[in-house]
């Protein structure tokens, strides 16, 4: 890295600690530290880097201390369905951790990035104390036999550990472990809607799996043969019976399901082509999102949950993390079309000015996008995106200079793939 290069890199790393510090009130001094962050390859990941803090740290620091309840304020939708109102922090937590997991899981270290690593680490490992104690404030509503939506981001939690076992499932103390066991067994009281819940109920029965706990392997079994019969063609899964054009399939259904496999072909389950096959859709589905974005760094907004933002990019920095992106898109391609998305969305008004994610797609003048079951914990979704973050700065998904996506080459006069269904 040049002098010049590595002096802007070490002077935007100490204002990614300095952002991190500033009470959530003077939220807009972080903002334009974010937004000055330098350009480059290192440049973007600082971005990432304090942008996933700035995300992270009002849930974290607050339930991190058991405060989560008393200091986070939560919208709901204006079309809400009056479920119980205490699943706010359950998603708020749940999705967040399901996404800053690999991020976690790298090396802590001396580096502005590793003291940012190191402290919300241990605020999630302090968070996931909190998540399960019945004698704590922040204990979170695991469901009452009545609201379904606990399974939903209980298995977020159980996808975390999966991704980041050595850092968040096994150095909590035995005591927690086992009420985490007993809360996963618990929830299987939630009989799943026939959608991409089977896939919920799927992944925690699979993280179960994975510890050596005894399953119900109906849970499993139904969601894998469920959402296979629901395969459509080039890459898509219908959503139920009747297929939804919009974002689940990057949300949950490409994802989860590789997951699920995964895990249970790992331990003689099902077998490896299902598996194969799986991922392969998964990379065709990706190859649809990179070509999503335009010159500009906008997206294709479609369907319901539109509100959770750029977590639907799951599946392609899922295939990044994991190095199978399809053949004809680099990583540096995929960083270069995110940042660009990134900055075009989270602007100050984005946030609110205590620092939580406003209902809404980019600014504050959309919670009217927000479904019926949507709140402020719903937002945290949006954290998928940083699963690109656990690989190392030296890998070529940071290290490799900006590079052009499909459409900046396309409607610049450029040559670029051309694009064919396929079968799998």
């Amino acid at each position: 890295m040049p002098d010049m290069q590595r002096r802007n890199f070490l002077k935007w790393s100490s204002l990614v600690g300095l952002a991190s510090s500033l009470p959530f009130t003077r939220i807009g001094a972080a903002d334009k530290d974010i937004d000055n962050a330098p350009g480059g390859t290192a440049g973007d990941r600082a971005y990432w880097v304090a942008l996933l803090d700035k995300i992270a740290t009002p849930v974290l620091s607050n339930m991190s201390k058991g405060q989560l309840r008393k200091n986070m304020p939560v919208e709901y939708s204006a079309t809400w369905d009056g479920r119980n109102k205490q699943v706010a922090y359950m998603e708020a937590f749940g999705r967040l951790t399901g996404g800053i997991a690999p991020f976690l899981a790298l090396p802590v270290d001396d580096t502005a990035e590793g003291k940012v690593r190191a402290r919300l680490l241990k605020q999630t490992q302090e968070s996931l104390a909190h998540s399960v104690d019945p004698q704590s404030p922040d204990y979170l509503f695991w469901g009452d036999g009545k609201t379904a939506q606990p399974l939903v981001d209980a298995a977020h939690i159980a996808q975390a550990f999966l991704y980041a076992p050595d850092v968040l499932w096994k150095p909590l103390n035995e005591n927690t472990r086992r009420q985490y066991i007993h809360e996963f067994k618990t929830i299987r009281r939630i009989k799943p809607f026939k959608s991409n819940w089977l896939l919920f109920a799927a992944i925690i029965e699979s993280f179960l799996l994975s510890i050596g706990e005894d399953i119900e392997a109906s849970r499993i079994d139904n969601a894998i043969d469920q959402v296979n019969q629901w395969y459509v063609g080039d890459g898509w899964y219908s959503d139920g019976d009747q297929f939804h054009f919009d974002h689940y399939n990057g949300f949950v259904m490409h994802p989860m399901l590789v997951d699920v496999l995964r895990v249970n072909v790992a331990h003689g389950r099902r077998k490896a082509k299902e598996y194969e096959t799986a991922y392969k859709r998964m990379q065709r589905y990706a190859s649809f999102q990179e070509r999503y974005i335009s010159p500009e760094g906008s997206y294709l907004v479609v369907g319901r949950s539109s509100t959770y933002r750029v977590g639907a990019f799951q599946p392609l920095v899922k295939l990044a993390l994991e190095q199978h992106l399809p053949q004809e898109i680099t990583p540096a391609q995929v960083r270069s079309a995110l940042t660009r998305v990134m900055k075009r969305m989270f602007i100050p008004t984005t946030f609110t000015r205590s620092g939580w994610l406003t209902l809404g797609l980019v600014g504050d003048k959309q919670a009217g996008l927000a479904d019926y079951y949507s709140n402020t914990g719903s937002m945290y979704v949006t954290s998928l995106v940083f699963l690109a973050l656990g690989l190392p700065a030296s890998d070529t998904f940071w290290s490799a200079p900006f590079a052009e996506w499909t459409q900046l080459k396309a409607w610049s006069g450029k040559p670029f793939p051309k694009d064919y269904a396929v079968a799998y």
